[in-house]
């Protein structure tokens, strides 16, 4: 193979992970944190409300 070709895709797998690992790190400190549990409490009662 293209020793170009490798390290670019070297390069993409191992900052790709580490860049989808912090998204999803992100996403579940967002959803998780204390002060948006009020939001989302309001949020899942939606469906049960009666218009």
């Amino acid at each position: 193979m293209d020793p170009t070709y490798q390290a670019v895709a070297e390069f993409a797998q191992r900052w790709g992970l580490i860049y989808f690992v912090a998204i999803f790190a992100m996403v579940l400190a967002y959803a998780l944190w204390p002060s948006r549990q009020k939001q989302f409490d309001e949020a899942a009662r939606i469906p049960l409300q009666e218009d």
